[in-house]
């Protein structure tokens, strides 16, 4: 069967902000695009990282294109996105929000070469879709809503492809055995409340990766979205704060 090619929605592109040596590969989530991440790049840009955005296979274009993706292209586009950033940068950390925080951390397990890992309310569960028989259910899933507590705009899909949804739950159930292999340095971010992924998965997430080095930091005042919520400021800071002390001691030996 021939694939289709399929535009990319204005906005949803990915996007790379050259600047220092140490750099910033920031993952967006499951049905969104790097302009949910947008506003947290070009801070973490003024910080002087490079950091680059990729638009996960599927997202971004067409709802068709979605349906057709599977959790190894979402980890591909990762990887391609880790290539790109690495002929720039000396140091790359990887940040993702939500299920780009899960294929952070299935990636680093698989061994890529990451110094560190920042995780944004980490999608090691999705109660929604647990609830579902994919045997029995719509082809599309409505989408609800984005999870963010103040005003802001996200771009999704209005429907959900019931094959991504169980595609998403595959890559979580991959992952969450791998997480005692992970060793290095990762900061865990979680809002108090999330109406998408509950908190207990970035308690179990601390819990379980194999790292010495991580530590957790709860955001008060943001839903699911937070990148797009007003803890926004608060994740640059630590987030920035994090990469700058572990990528001295990378430099350092």
């Amino acid at each position: 069967m021939m694939s289709m090619s399929y535009p990319v929605l204005p906005g949803a592109e990915a996007f790379f902000l050259e600047r220092g040596s140490v750099g910033i590969l920031l993952c967006h989530g499951f049905n969104a695009t790097p302009q949910s991440v947008r506003a947290v790049g070009e801070r973490f840009a003024e910080h002087g990282f490079s950091v680059y955005a990729p638009r996960l296979h599927g997202h971004g274009t067409d709802v068709r294109d979605f349906e057709t993706a599977t959790a190894e292209d979402w980890k591909q586009s990762v990887r391609a996105g880790f290539a790109q950033l690495s002929r720039q940068c000396e140091s790359i950390f990887i940040v993702g929000q939500s299920m780009g925080a899960t294929l952070a951390l299935a990636l680093a397990a698989e061994g890529l070469p990451v110094a560190g890992i920042i995780t944004i309310n980490a999608a090691l569960s999705v109660p929604a879709y647990e609830a579902l028989s994919f045997t029995d259910c719509p082809v599309y899933l409505p989408e609800s809503p984005p999870d963010i507590k103040q005003t802001a705009f996200e771009i999704i899909y209005d429907v959900v492809p019931a094959v991504a949804a169980s595609e998403l739950l595959r890559l979580i159930r991959d992952t969450i055995p791998t997480l005692p292999a992970i060793q290095i340095p990762t900061l865990i971010l979680y809002s108090a409340e999330d109406h998408v992924v509950p908190p207990t998965c970035s308690d179990y997430l601390h819990r379980t990766i194999g790292s010495t080095d991580k530590r957790s930091y709860c955001l008060l005042d943001s839903y699911h979205v937070a990148t797009l919520d007003h803890d926004q400021e608060t994740i640059v800071r630590e987030t920035a704060y994090f990469v700058e002390q572990y990528s001295q001691l990378t430099r350092t030996g």
